[in-house]
This record gives structure tokens, sequence and C-alpha cells, in this order.
């Protein structure tokens, strides 16, 4: 695969790309290979921080309706439905490739558009997706419209230094390609943009450590944001394979190449 080549600014180039539709729904997004890929990676990680288990626990009170805009692969409404089947749950997400392993309701919906009734929802999720609305404001708008009175919504999002190893390491093997997805909402910048819509934005701080003593799941990783590699016109193999050696290069020198991960929910209410 040829990597695209950019007139204008690289950076800017990628920032739209994190948040076209085309791009998302019929590339990024169309099934869950590449997200699949990235989550793969916390199974490396210690502590361990099992953020839907995380979510169904703050979600104690609730009697639903619950939706989860965004679903993704729907790991999250699995993990409600296992625990809490009394509670109806919703999947939405732009993408009708990603419904695909979602159990139970399920339809395809806008963020910004929620096709929901106002204070019609006990909770609603946006977990690791408020970074690819182009509106972010008007999405948290949305979220806060349609939750009923005593109700909860969940975010959650990357800090802005998240995996930065993964990046250095991108950022020698192809320039400025690696985007960033959570660039647009960072776990930083994320209660001030949730407090203009909920009176209590509480934050729950999720770090730690992934460590890999062969370059596979890494490489998975990385592989992952082939929809949005840059390179300035190189190949996407070569690109790889560089990050490969430098990744095995660390390996050998230091036993292992280690990952700081950084994200966090973010419970929201009033």
């Amino acid at each position: 695969m040829r990597l695209a080549v950019h007139r204008g600014s690289p950076g800017a180039e990628r920032r739209r790309a994190v948040i076209d539709r085309t791009t998302l729904t019929e590339k990024e997004y169309r099934d869950d290979r590449h997200l699949a890929a990235r989550q793969a990676l916390y199974a490396y990680q210690e502590p361990r921080h099992d953020l839907p288990g995380l979510a169904v626990a703050q979600l104690g009170g609730v009697r639903g309706p619950v939706v989860d805009v965004g679903c993704g692969n729907g790991v999250y409404g699995a993990r409600l439905r296992a625990e809490r089947p009394e509670v109806a749950v919703l999947s939405l997400d732009l993408s009708p490739g990603m419904l695909a392993p979602a159990v139970g309701r399920a339809a395809v919906a806008d963020a910004q558009a929620l096709p929901l009734a106002d204070g019609s929802c006990g909770a609603v999720l946006a977990m690791h997706m408020l970074y690819h609305v182009p509106d972010i404001p008007r999405a948290i708008r949305e979220l806060r419209r349609v939750l009923a009175p005593g109700g909860v919504a969940l975010v959650s999002t990357n800090g802005g230094r998240d995996k930065a190893e993964i990046a250095e390491v991108w950022r020698r093997a192809a320039g400025e390609g690696r985007p960033s997805f959570s660039g647009r909402f960072t776990l930083e910048e994320a209660p001030a943009l949730l407090g203009a819509a909920f009176a209590e934005v509480r934050v729950v701080e999720l770090t730690g450590t992934i460590t890999v003593r062969e370059p596979g799941p890494v490489m998975a990783h990385m592989g992952s944001y082939e929809t949005w590699a840059d390179g300035r016109g190189g190949d996407a193999g070569e690109v790889l394979r560089h990050a490969e050696r430098l990744v095995r290069e660390e390996i050998a020198a230091k036993g292992a190449f280690e990952v700081t991960s950084r994200c966090g929910l973010l419970v929201c209410s009033g």
C-alpha cells in the first residue's frame, strides 16, 4: 500500500481525516479489525483496568434504558447485558459495519443528532469516541439532552501523552505520520468541555505500563493506523518494517518495550 501524499499541512489533513464520515465508516471502522488490534494491546498492561467493568459499576443505581453512543464492537453493551440483564440497552454507531458484533437493539446514528427524546435515558455512554465527532460540544449537549433527571453519562478518552513511546517510534520511522485520535479531546481538556453541559464531572484516572517482550502486539497496534498513515509518500510496509526494527532493538537492549498508558473515565451528572 502506498501512503497518501498530502499537498497541504500533513497535520491538518490528519485532523480532518479523523472526523471524516467516509473515512470512518468505509475504511477505519468498516469492521472491528483495527479497533480490536488497539484493544488487544491492553492485555499486556499492568495494572490491568477493566474499563467495561468499571463502567457497569458506575451504573449500579440506573434502571435504564442505557444508550451506548459510538458503541464500536459492543464490548460495553455486551458487559452490561450480561451483568444487568434487566436493563434495556441500545447500541448506536455511525458505522453500520461496527454494529455487526452488537447483541440486542442497535441502530446507525450520529452522536451530534441522537434519535432519542429529551430525558429518555437513564444513562448514556460515549467511550473513546468523542474525538471522532466533528462538533464535540454539540455531541456533549446531545448526551445531556437525552439524559433523564438523576441519570449519569460516562465518557472515556486518552491523555495527551498516552502511548508516547509508540508515537516516538512512529515519528522516527515515518516522520509526522502517526495520527492522534484523542488529540481533539484529551483527558486533560475533557472536564472543561463536559462541564459546560454537566453540573458535576468526576475523573477516574487509569494509568499503567504496557510491557511486551516481542514486537507483535505493538506492530499490530501500529498497523491499525494504516487508514491515516501519512509518511509523506513513502510505503506503509516499509514504515512498519522500520518501526519493527526499532522496537526489536529496544527489546534487545532492555529486555522489553514499555509503553505508558494514560486514559480515564469521566462520570458526569447534573
